[in-house]
């Protein structure tokens, strides 16, 4: 019983204690000198004009175009040998595996999932040398999904 009505007691004066320093800290900023005052904003017409005259700026440089293939070649191919490895594909297919888990368990592990990327490799590589080349890795682009009609005429 007396140590409920001392915690009690310990507790009122906390919160008392407490309270007086936040009402300090108020008192005090109020008391702070107000922020200094911002550089005024010259109006719109008084911007300064600038003429190049006959100078020229840098060369834009030039876009190379490239298919939808290369580009999708290039983001597996992290080390930018212009061949994707076994472990840069592998690294990619991180988000497909937590798909893959639809219970959420995580019981599937990844080795298990690994199975189909190392066949879907397997069967690209036609020359079984443990890389793919871009004319390889082309054969193991998704297949596009048939388009619906947009209007029903």
């Amino acid at each position: 019983m007396q140590r409920t009505i001392l915690g009690a007691v310990l507790a009122l004066m906390l919160a008392g204690i407490g309270m007086f320093w936040w009402q300090g800290r108020a008192e005090i900023a109020a008391k702070a000198p107000p922020p200094p005052a911002l550089p005024p904003v010259p109006p719109d017409d008084a911007l300064p004009l600038a003429d190049p005259g006959e100078r020229k700026g840098p060369v834009l440089p030039e876009v190379s175009a490239r298919t939808r293939e290369e580009m999708r070649f290039d983001r597996f191919d992290r080390n930018r040998d212009n061949l994707i490895s076994r472990n840069e594909l592998l690294a990619a297919r991180t988000d497909p595996f937590r798909k893959l888990d639809k219970d959420g368990n995580n019981l599937l592990t990844f080795e298990e999932w690994a199975v189909a990327t190392v066949d879907k490799f397997a069967g690209a590589d036609d020359d079984g040398n443990g890389q793919l080349t871009r004319a390889e890795f082309a054969t193991t682009a998704p297949k596009a999904a048939a388009k619906k009609p947009t209007c029903k005429c």
